[in-house]
């Protein structure tokens, strides 16, 4: 009996020792992750347009700019900068914080918050460009994630980015680092995400990202608050963060952009001091070997 229990013991020492046997003793040759060189590039300015609306974001189709603060949108003539048409909410009414939106088949997305109140609530509001006019809203309530401050399609669903502060409209327990990139069905059920890396989410502090959009390369791109400054990110083959690839350098002061669909690379942004939208030519960005395009994701197994 006492020679069972000691050879049992000796056995679960010899166990043991397998299961925690230090990492020098184990002899493997394990490197260290070395992150990408991130591509420094510049976005070339093609264009100009004074707007006092420019204040939070722009967009743009075929024939004209869209100008957004917080519950104003104004709408100018691509050609002769000419304003066109306004759309104007009430101050402290149910869209009190229009951040980035981008214009498709005659429609103007937009996405909307309650900032700086708290808890974060969100909303879709979409407008007809032809008029202005308001046509129809998706409320998303109260959402973990944050603020929403940007959307846009990808394939088949949705792409949505959601903000904390460390300022004004954020929470003591959440602060910048807690910002998020949700992919939704068509739906608007989730179906997965992503964290922005650090390299990124470091210069939008205390805010997070303002803008952001699919390039029509399949990358995301998203700017910050107040920086002229655009990150390119890719989609990791394995785990939850989001990869820089590139920064572009961009006479924009931060806050939403959107892709002129009409045009080949070209985004609308805003200088906020200058109240102007204004257009650039954005230039190709590699795609560095064992990244994927968000594009290229699949979100089932």
């Amino acid at each position: 009996m006492g020679s069972a229990i000691k050879s049992t013991r000796l056995f679960l020492a010899i166990y043991a020792s397998l299961l925690f046997v230090p990492a020098w003793a184990q002899q493997l040759d394990i490197e260290d992750y070395q992150p990408l060189s991130i591509q420094q590039l510049e976005a070339i300015e093609v264009g100009r347009y004074p707007a006092q609306e420019a204040r939070q974001g722009a967009a743009a189709d075929a024939d004209h700019i869209y100008a957004i603060v917080n519950f104003i949108i104004g709408k100018y003539d691509k050609t002769s900068g000419e304003l066109i048409q306004r759309w104007q909410g009430a101050r402290g009414g149910p869209i009190r914080h229009l951040n980035s939106c981008f214009a498709e088949n005659g429609k103007l997305y937009c996405a909307n918050s309650n900032f700086p109140e708290v808890p974060m609530a969100s909303s879709i509001e979409v407008f007809d460009t032809e008029t202005l006019k308001h046509s129809q809203s998706l409320s998303l309530g109260v959402l973990d994630e944050g603020s929403l401050t940007l959307f846009d399609r990808l394939n088949d669903g949705w792409l949505a980015g959601f903000a904390h502060y460390d300022a004004d409209g954020g929470l003591s327990y959440k602060d910048h680092r807690f910002a998020t990139i949700n992919r939704y069905d068509n739906a608007w059920r989730r179906l997965g995400g992503w964290m922005i890396p650090e390299s990124v989410i470091a210069r939008m502090l205390p805010y997070s990202a303002s803008g952001g959009a699919i390039g029509p390369d399949g990358l995301l791109y998203l700017t910050g608050h107040d920086r002229p400054e655009m990150y390119v990110l890719a989609a990791p083959a394995m785990g939850p963060k989001l990869v820089h690839i590139a920064t572009i350098a961009i006479d924009a002061e931060g806050q939403a952009f959107a892709w002129d669909k009409s045009e080949e690379r070209v985004v609308v942004g805003i200088s906020r001091p200058n109240s102007e939208v204004r257009a650039f030519t954005v230039p190709e960005v590699q795609l560095p070997e064992g990244l994927k395009r968000l594009t290229e994701m699949n979100f089932s197994l």
